[in-house]
């Protein structure tokens, strides 16, 4: 499924700069066969932003070695991972470079504040976490937020509670979530509207409107 197919919602987005506060969206893909696909297609787009900090968030260690197959190869995109067995220090370099993708995006904003999505330095990549819930930054703990400006709910946490703990521990205070939906979802998503008083709109067709 093609994100250029996706309807688009009633109202256009407002740019990007009205908001100081996260941003709720769904990504709707008919089938579970095609969700991996529409996933690819949606970091294609998203990853000619330089520098685009993105965190994806999977259920299972399973989920994420499949996702991470699958957009390995994607080259506006440098990827990453955290999981359950993964070294300590390891752990500790990949959220040290993430953060400093972090720091180039944040520079890019403030040197090009109106620019567009695919403007700006084309040599840096997106920097991209894949993450399961078990592996979240531990803020409790003492261990510092990701901080991101995308966070993707490749599954739809049937908990407000994974979902909230999700967006405090990887999304920056004005970033963007994008949850993917599959069916019947539509009903979790709705109740996780209503439990969190959160809002989740329909992701416009040019994912630039809101990045």
């Amino acid at each position: 499924m093609a994100i250029d197919s996706i309807d688009s919602p009633s109202s256009p987005s407002p740019p990007s700069s009205n908001f100081s506060q996260p941003r709720h969206f769904y990504l709707a893909v008919d089938r579970v066969q095609f969700k991996m696909e529409t996933l690819v297609d949606l970091l294609g787009v998203a990853g000619r932003r330089s520098s685009l900090p993105v965190v994806l968030c999977c259920s299972s260690r399973d989920e994420l070695d499949a996702v991470c197959s699958a957009i390995s190869n994607l080259p506006n995109i440098s990827l990453a991972s955290l999981y359950s067995d993964l070294a300590e220090n390891e752990r500790a370099l990949i959220l040290e470079k993430f953060r400093q993708g972090t720091s180039d995006w944040n520079r890019s904003i403030t040197a090009h504040p109106g620019d567009d999505s695919e403007n700006g330095n084309q040599d840096l990549k997106s920097s991209m976490i894949v993450v399961t819930d078990a592996c979240l930054p531990l803020v409790a703990s003492g261990e510092s937020p990701i901080s991101a400006r995308l966070l993707i709910n490749y599954e739809l946490p049937t908990k407000k509670e994974t979902y909230l703990r999700r967006m405090s521990t990887c999304l920056a205070s004005d970033g963007i979530v994008i949850n993917m939906v599959v069916g019947g979802e539509v009903v979790t998503l709705k109740n996780l509207e209503e439990s969190s008083g959160l809002v989740i709109a329909e992701m416009p067709i040019h994912i630039s409107e809101i990045l």
